[in-house]
C-alpha cells in the first residue's frame, strides 16, 4: 500500500470492474450444452456492496456477454453493466460523460492488456496479483488476493479505508 495509491484512492466516486480474472477466477467453465458457468466470491459482493454503501458508485466493464454477469450485477445492485465491450476505452468514455464524472474520479480494476486504456485513464487503477506482468507493471495497486478469491473486496476496503469511511459503513455490522 502506497501513500500514492491512497492518495488516488480517495478522490474515487465511481469504481469499475471488470469480470473475468477479477470478480472470476478468469476460467470459463462450459456445460454439455455450451452454457458457461462463472463463479463469484461472495467476499467480492459485500464488498462491492459495502462500497456502495460508502457512496461510491460502481459499474462493470467486461469483453464478454453474460447471462450470469447481468444476475450477479443485479444481486449486486450494479447499474451500469456494459458487456461484450472489445473497446474498453470507447464504453469507459461513454459511461463517464452518461454520469457526469471526471476520469480522475474513477478507479479500474482490470487484469489483462485489454484492459490499459481504461487503467491508463482513470484516477485509482488496480489489478491482481495473477494479472498479466505488463498490467501490474502500470497500475496504483496490485492486490494480494487473487481474481474471484476476495482481490475486489481487498480494493473496495483499500478505498473506503482511503476515503475514511470503512470504520462508518463497518459500524451497521458491530451493533
Amino acid at each position: 500500500m502506497t501513500l500514492a495509491a491512497l492518495k488516488k484512492a480517495v478522490l474515487v466516486k465511481l469504481m469499475i470492474f471488470d469480470v473475468d480474472g477479477i470478480l472470476t477466477d478468469g476460467c470459463l467453465h462450459f456445460g454439455p450444452e455450451g452454457e458457461m458457468m462463472k463463479t463469484f466470491n461472495v467476499l467480492d459482493g459485500q464488498g462491492i456492496r459495502l462500497l456502495q454503501q460508502s457512496g461510491v458508485a460502481t459499474a462493470i466493464i467486461s469483453a464478454r456477454q453474460s447471462r450470469i454477469v447481468i444476475k450477479r450485477a443485479e444481486d449486486l445492485g450494479i447499474t451500469h453493466i456494459l458487456q461484450g465491450i472489445h473497446d474498453k476505452k470507447a464504453a469507459f468514455l461513454e459511461l463517464i460523460a452518461v454520469l457526469s464524472v471526471k476520469p480522475e474520479h474513477c478507479g479500474f480494476m482490470g487484469d489483462d492488456v485489454i484492459d490499459l486504456p481504461v487503467l491508463s485513464r482513470v484516477g485509482f487503477s488496480a489489478s491482481v496479483p495473477n494479472g498479466h506482468a505488463e498490467v501490474k507493471s502500470r497500475v496504483d495497486y496490485v492486490s494480494q488476493a487473487i481474481g474471484g478469491n476476495g482481490a475486489a473486496r481487498e480494493v473496495c476496503d483499500f478505498i473506503m479505508q482511503a476515503q475514511g469511511t470503512y470504520d462508518q459503513v463497518l459500524a451497521s455490522y458491530l451493533k
